[in-house]
């Protein structure tokens, strides 16, 4: 381990982590960024609902380009999954396979990760990068206008997607995943009310063509344009726990300016209740970064000296 403590550990290079890396090295801080290459932005074949991409831009690409613009404000970005954080005297310690590192502050953009639908992953990866399986409908959901969609789900949460989506196209099936349909009668009533098919379980995705996916169901073979998992995710929060962070219904929980329950543990993106959006995540990591900019300003009167008064008005 270096002896050198950074200003800031940041957790995560997708979108919130990267934004807030931008920041802070413009902001002249020291920083760390440890990156485990697991970013659900990379996995965006194109996304259309991204602002100034009018022709659409690849997750891949965008991540990339965001890479290389902390890069030449000077940001240190190194490979691995942080597995151990710790509060230290004047701050914490992060560890992973090829090493640690001292860091006053810490930002979590962990992230979260899909559940995924039961399928083959060769299969899920070729369908992915077609469009045939989605999990973003707010994201992508203009782009299956009109068209057949299928969706993995059972329960208010799948049936919550199903009806979203019924914006889009009037051709919605919900799929339970793994058995029977185990719905109540509000929820039945507003498959009723919207057309949404329900076809039981247990399903499995078997072949993904050009343009089309085929799954296997308990009630026979359906073909459809497009398939949204609606299984749930798993939110990274290990880390947040292991130095005590207040959690709540499985993430973290923080204040307007992205401060845990922890001092100096700050986080942003989808480790965090929120819309789960690249635009949402970018301003989150930007709040992020400007806030521990000005809580490290008040504890070093040499930042201090160059923090405008505007900057400290809105961060206060």
């Amino acid at each position: 381990m270096s002896g050198q403590q950074y200003d800031c550990i940041v957790i995560g290079a997708g979108p919130a982590g990267l934004t807030a890396a931008i920041y802070l090295t413009r902001f002249h801080l020291s920083i760390k960024v440890v990156d485990a290459g697991k970013s659900r932005a990379r996995l965006i074949p194109c996304t259309h609902n991204h602002a100034g991409y009018p022709d659409g831009i690849s997750g891949e690409a965008l991540v990339r380009l965001m890479t290389e613009q902390a890069q030449k404000y000077g940001a240190s970005i190194v490979p691995g999954r942080v597995t151990r954080l710790d509060r230290v005297e004047d701050g914490f310690r992060a560890e992973w396979g090829g090493g640690s590192v001292l860091g006053r502050t810490v930002l979590l953009a962990t992230g979260v990760t899909n559940r995924r639908p039961p399928m083959d992953e060769a299969l899920h990866d070729d369908a992915l990068a077609k469009g045939l399986i989605r999990y973003c409908p707010i994201c992508d959901g203009y782009e299956v206008t009109d068209k057949k969609v299928g969706v993995i789900g059972s329960g208010g949460h799948g049936v919550a997607e199903a009806v979203f989506l019924r914006g889009f196209t009037e051709d919605i099936t919900l799929i339970a995943p793994d058995k029977a349909h185990d719905l109540g009668a509000e929820d039945r009533a507003r498959l009723d009310r919207y057309g949404i098919r329900a076809v039981d379980g247990p399903c499995q995705a078997v072949a993904a063509h050009e343009e089309c996916i085929v799954v296997d169901t308990a009630e026979g073979h359906y073909t459809f344009d497009t398939v949204y998992p609606a299984l749930g995710s798993d939110t990274h929060v290990e880390l947040a726990q292991q130095v005590g962070a207040a959690l709540k219904e499985g993430v973290l929980v923080v204040d307007s300016h992205q401060r845990s329950s922890v001092p100096g543990l700050y986080a942003a993106g989808d480790v965090v209740l929120g819309l789960d959006q690249i635009s949402h995540a970018m301003g989150e990591g930007g709040v992020a970064a400007t806030t521990i900019r000005n809580d490290l300003a008040r504890e070093r009167p040499i930042l201090r000296e160059h923090l405008s008064g505007s900057i400290a008005a809105k961060a206060v």
